[in-house]
């Protein structure tokens, strides 16, 4: 997964002035009982100046079939109820928290989250203390905890409000934006709308692909020091600069049609050391992406412009400069594949990479993937989805987001595609936020009147905010396949000078 455990888009959609009373009270709310379900706490919040009062469930739902169970948060706000529920999303293995509950409580929705059957951001649920693997908690983080969350949540609004919903929506970004999605392959009559940012579509097949740098730098005895991924970084920028938006503002806008050549950094000299051929050789091989035995393709690699940092570190350790991998990666193949918590990375080789890659692709995308691209029942079941993706995201590479929609919109037809599911891609933009780059303003707003009153967008607003709030500069993240590009006239800095005009990358 990404680096970091991220929240989920801030909603800043208004609150209408006429609100939905409760039905009961939340002292009433402890004999909700709806199959399966035990409610811990009932509590009601008071709020304070930037929070209204309500009404916050902590439920334990239990799994029909299996030994899992889950904790469900749901928040019901007392006086400033806007008709609406949101389920959020977590990040990494965490499937969600309480905490990310605030933003859309203060917006006036009914809000719950869920940790998907396990406390904590760490992959230990995967194993039992046996060694043997955890399935009930691994198919609750694939897709049942937020199925469970999602039915128990919108009953408990039904009982406490005495009707349903008008409208739901689902708002995650990373392990949310999967979970997103996965909602609407699966359970395509649960959410009138999904935002799904930075989404972790190809789970199996990214998830695995995500320690290849590691793999190179040991099959190549040449870990690369970190001043030297960074100064070929600025170099891709430098030289591709203009790329897609015609503008110099230290953003690629359109990283795939950059053509910057590695090979020209050879003797370079930097903090940390002359960039020699043989660290070339390992940069370039990274951004390729991960390949078989015999060089043939198996997942995207870093897109020009994104930072190696994260999962191709590197540390000085007794002198010698040695790998130091992303610790989900570490948790992903110990405990998901080898079950085997003492499990020595460093004894990864391209054979061994790939066997794993293969394995994790036939044992678990089944359960944690979200790459079926038929998504015609959540399509005529009136849903709505607006996919976000960062181009400069180190962790989960918006290739893999650009290969899903294109084959959804293969399956059902561009033009049908184009009436429920949307994808926009943010020049510069990290995982689900960060980078030197407009940041996306509100697309949760987009999806909501999309879903609301039929505006199918074209654009999501972004922009550069200054540390005392003034805006910097706006630009528009046109919908794929168009990106942004200035018209030649006008303050670069100004959105209302860009157009949106066809990708050639």
């Amino acid at each position: 997964m990404a680096a970091v455990v991220l929240a989920a888009c801030t909603v800043v959609l208004p609150v209408p002035a006429a609100s939905a009373a409760p039905a009961r009270s939340c002292a009433d709310m402890t004999s909700f009982a709806p199959p399966r379900t035990k409610v811990l706490a009932a509590k009601q919040d008071s709020g304070d100046s930037t929070t209204p009062p309500s009404c916050r469930l902590t439920l334990r739902v239990a799994d029909p079939v299996d030994s899992g169970s889950v904790t469900v948060w749901v928040y019901l706000p007392t006086r400033t109820w806007n008709g609406r529920f949101q389920g959020v999303g977590g990040g990494g293995f965490s499937g969600g928290n309480p905490d990310s509950l605030v933003a859309p409580l203060r917006a006036g929705y009914a809000a719950a989250a869920t940790d998907v059957g396990h406390v904590g951001a760490t992959a230990d649920f995967a194993l039992n203390a046996d060694g043997s693997l955890n399935w009930p908690a691994i198919e609750d983080y694939g897709y049942e905890g937020i199925q469970d969350m999602t039915v128990t949540a919108k009953a408990a609004v039904r009982a406490f409000y005495g009707k349903a919903p008008a409208y739901s929506y689902f708002n995650g970004c990373s392990t949310g934006g999967r979970q997103g999605l996965m909602e609407a392959q699966r359970f395509p009559d649960e959410y009138d709308g999904v935002l799904a940012g930075a989404p972790v579509i190809n789970y199996s097949r990214m998830q695995t692909a995500q320690i290849w740098g590691q793999v190179v730098m040991l099959e190549s005895r040449n870990p690369v020091a970190a001043c030297k991924f960074d100064t070929a970084v600025k170099a891709e920028i430098a030289a591709c600069d203009t790329v897609g938006d015609g503008v110099r503002d230290g953003v690629i806008g359109d990283p795939l049609s950059c053509r910057f050549d590695m090979s020209s950094l050879v003797g370079k000299q930097t903090p940390c050391g002359t960039i020699t051929a043989t660290d070339v050789a390992v940069m370039k091989k990274i951004q390729e992406g991960a390949r078989d035995e015999k060089g043939r393709f198996l997942w995207y690699g870093l897109a020009p412009g994104a930072p190696f940092a994260g999962l191709n570190d590197t540390v000085e350790k007794d002198g010698k400069l040695v790998g130091a991998p992303f610790v989900y990666d570490l948790w992903w193949i110990s405990l998901f594949l080898e079950q085997d918590r003492s499990w020595d990375w460093t004894t990864l080789t391209y054979e061994r990479f790939e066997n794993y890659f293969r394995q994790a692709v036939r044992q678990y995308n089944d359960i944690l993937g979200a790459d079926n691209p038929d998504l015609s029942r959540f399509q005529r079941s009136g849903g709505k989805a607006v996919i976000w993706h960062g181009k400069a995201d180190f962790g989960v590479p918006y290739q893999g987001t650009i290969d899903y929609i294109d084959r959804v919109r293969q399956k059902l037809g561009p033009a049908r595609t184009d009436q429920f599911a949307r994808l926009f891609l943010a020049p510069g933009v990290g995982h689900c936020r960060g980078g030197d780059a407009p940041q996306l303003t509100d697309p949760f707003g987009a999806l909501v009147d999309w879903v609301e009153h039929g505006k199918a967008p074209v654009k999501l607003d972004a922009r550069i905010t200054n540390a005392d709030g003034t805006v910097a500069a706006t630009r528009p993240v046109c919908v794929y396949p168009t990106l942004a590009r200035w018209t030649g006239k006008g303050d670069a800095k100004d959105g209302r000078n860009y157009r949106c005009v066809p990708s050639r990358g």
